[in-house]
């Protein structure tokens, strides 16, 4: 089960950070699962923000480079996801994601210009 917190409001230019918190996911599965961030903005697809690949290697979607970072802490069995410089075009609701099948409810960011 995934529960991620951190969403809201904010305006153009500021931060945000989402957590997403795994319970009942055994922790050496967590250690080495691939493990992401996706999106959904209103009348569009969902789409990858960013990965980490079986614990190891991490994407980024082009439109969020340089200012979004995937980060986790094994320790706690959490994903992060840092976000700067939020521009209006990043406002969707956001689902943690590890594979194969866990999804979070979805935190929603709004950011206004």
């Amino acid at each position: 089960q995934l529960q991620a917190s951190g969403g809201g409001l904010v305006q153009a230019g500021g931060s945000l950070r989402l957590s997403c918190r795994a319970s009942g996911i055994i922790t050496s599965v967590f250690n080495t699962a691939t493990m992401g961030w996706y999106r959904q903005a209103p009348g569009k697809q969902r789409e990858l923000v960013a990965r980490r690949i079986n614990g190891v290697s991490i994407t980024y979607a082009d439109s969020v480079k340089g200012r979004f970072t995937i980060s986790r802490d094994m320790a706690k069995k959490m994903v992060y996801l840092q976000m700067n410089s939020l521009k209006p075009e990043d406002t969707a609701i956001y689902y943690c994601h590890i594979e194969p099948s866990y999804w979070d409810q979805g935190t929603e960011v709004t950011v206004s210009s």
